[in-house]
């Protein structure tokens, strides 16, 4: 019997120190490899996973060690969820983490939120708001849970319908604009404003309008047409002002209201006769140019 146990043990000892180090017997190639894991953590846990179709004893979180290098089949099941599958590759000696899986719920939570017809929203996130525009010529706001719905101004009818909605920076206003028109309206019907106008529109150029951003000042709109940037005030009446010409049409354009900072695409041409497209940064704070400043300025020329 002595003799025999040190010979299982003698005999045994390379699969002992090989599973030690790391190392697996390889059936197909009849060497001692260097296996991988893979370290799986489901949202919600508790999830069966599935490797090559053979169901674990785990649940996840989970990590499935000593797994020669090769790809394998991962499926992972969760009751009352969309199930997750992938093919998945073990690399010798490393590890494969799958630690952002979410298994969505089949039956989600949906509630309607709105009481009344509407055809567009917008989110206000800082102050956990939804607005609505709807086809009775009405905004109204509510929370996230659709708690306190109320409806909080009206907006002029224009034809075709807005294609944006903006609130302004202060809240207090929001703009509304089609390819031809822009609207304001007031959230506040006492407003301290000069020029004060619950609603207004103010008629553009047809088919000239691309995009509108609020300036921070919550009181000039900046203007991305057809064929320039431009600032407008926003009162009635008011005349927008150039600050760049274009040569894109249709360009795309975003604005960082941290800084009051443009970012805009503008067509050139270059050294080499072609015309190539160029990002361009113009900056409207007020520590680089006042924006009544610069609207004198260019009324007086």
């Amino acid at each position: 019997m002595y003799y025999l146990s040190v010979l299982i043990f003698i005999l045994g000892l390379p699969l002992i120190l090989s599973s030690a180090f790391g190392y697996k017997f390889n059936r197909r190639t009849f060497k001692f490899t260097k296996t991988g894991l893979v370290a799986i953590k489901t949202q919600p846990p508790g999830a069966s996973v599935y490797l090559d179709n053979a169901l674990l004893n785990d649940k996840t979180p989970l990590t499935i060690a000593e797994l020669l290098p090769g790809s394998y089949l991962l499926k992972i099941e969760l009751e009352k969820h969309y199930p997750w599958s992938s093919n998945v590759r073990v690399e010798a000696g490393e590890a494969t983490r799958l630690e952002k899986i979410i298994l969505f719920s089949i039956r989600s939570n949906i509630r309607q939120l709105n009481k009344e017809k509407f055809y567009t929203f917008w989110v206000d996130e800082e102050k956990g708001l939804v607005y609505y525009a709807s086809e009775d010529l009405g905004i109204y706001r509510s929370d996230f849970e659709g708690n306190n719905y109320e409806r909080i101004a009206s907006f002029s009818s224009i034809d075709p319908l807005p294609t944006k909605f903006i609130l302004s920076p202060d809240r207090k206003k929001i703009v509304y604009f089609n390819r031809r028109n822009i609207g304001i309206t007031y959230l506040d019907a006492y407003s301290d404003e000069p020029f004060f106008t619950e609603q207004f529109v103010l008629n553009y150029s047809p088919g000239a309008l691309l995009n509108i951003f609020w300036h921070s000042d919550s009181y000039h709109l900046i203007l991305i047409t057809n064929h320039a940037v431009e600032v407008l005030e926003a009162k009635p009446e008011s005349a927008p002002v150039t600050l760049v010409n274009l040569n894109k049409k249709n360009t795309t354009s975003s604005y960082d209201l941290r800084n009051d900072t443009l970012y805009f695409v503008d067509a050139q041409k270059a050294a080499d006769g072609n015309t190539y497209d160029n990002l361009y940064k113009l900056e409207l704070n007020s520590r680089s140019f006042a924006l009544q400043q610069l609207m004198k300025i260019q009324t007086h020329e």
